[in-house]
């Protein structure tokens, strides 16, 4: 009897179906249902989350590329022995939370989002699955040590292409009433790391604004050293503002508002270097 695999209980595709919801949002400016999803992904997809440390393992087997066989063996190994020592009835209780608060406030329709590695992650969920045969299990695991033993696939281009639609509907218009022309490179990048930043609990988000902030910080410091600065009190003291603006980032979580800020003072900075 051919074993169905049943797509929301497989918590990695309830989390990638949540996250395009995401994304959809940002688009529609929908900020109410954005905060319903927002919720979801928080409260069960939180970092120390029985589904949290599910989905940490899909990523340990989905991101790993070019290994050996011998450690892709390995791999694979200490993943399962990590997954069966979860408890199945939390797991099976938390993904049944996810599935009634998502068509409760958000609609079945979520769970037709189209996941693009969706493939993999079914592959995955079946691997971990004591339902599937064994037989057929040695064969999914055999296929997944073969992608994990290839080469990383280099991603094309056209799959920025949402993320930029994103950033252009749901920011650009609004900054664009004070900042005319299109954003600068940096900006796509601040805005892109923002967009995405969930999917990696901010990890990449906090790596790129400490940086990011630090070099700002670097060129408005330049700029309230420059004569013409120092020697107009008013704008010494606007130069000063952003500087503690800036600081004052480093401490408080990254919301909307503060990446509006960042993107006035990314536009400041390339306006003083022109």
């Amino acid at each position: 009897m051919k074993t169905k695999h049943n797509k929301k209980r497989n918590t990695a595709f309830l989390y990638e179906a949540l996250v395009k919801e995401l994304t959809k949002t940002f688009i529609s400016n929908e900020l109410d249902r954005r905060d319903k999803v927002l919720d979801i992904l928080k409260e069960h997809f939180r970092k120390g989350s029985v589904l949290h440390k599910e989905l940490e393992l899909y990523k340990a087997l989905t991101d790993s590329h070019n290994l050996s066989p011998r450690v892709a063996e390995r791999m694979l190994s200490e993943v399962k022995k990590v997954y069966f020592s979860f408890s199945k009835e939390e797991i099976f209780d938390e993904q049944t939370e996810v599935i009634n608060k998502t068509n409760k406030t958000l609609g079945k329709n979520v769970f037709s989002n189209f996941v693009p590695n969706y493939k993999s992650l079914a592959t995955i969920s079946q691997i971990f699955s004591d339902a599937v045969p064994v037989k057929k299990r040695v064969v999914l695991e055999e296929g997944l040590i073969q992608n994990i033993t290839a080469p990383k696939r280099v991603k094309k281009k056209e799959n920025l292409v949402p993320i930029d639609n994103l950033v252009y509907k749901t920011f650009v218009d609004k900054f664009n009433k004070e900042y005319t022309g299109v954003l600068h490179e940096e900006q796509k990048t601040l805005l892109n790391n923002y967009i995405v930043s969930f999917k990696d609990n901010s990890l990449e988000l906090k790596v790129y604004l400490n940086e990011e902030l630090g070099r700002l910080k670097e060129e408005v410091t330049k700029c309230a050293l420059a004569p013409e600065v120092k020697s107009d009190n008013s704008m010494a003291n606007s130069v000063s503002s952003v500087l503690e603006m800036i600081e004052e980032f480093r401490t408080q979580p990254v919301n909307d508002k503060m990446v509006e800020r960042i993107l006035k003072i990314q536009q400041l900075v390339r306006e003083v270097q022109s």
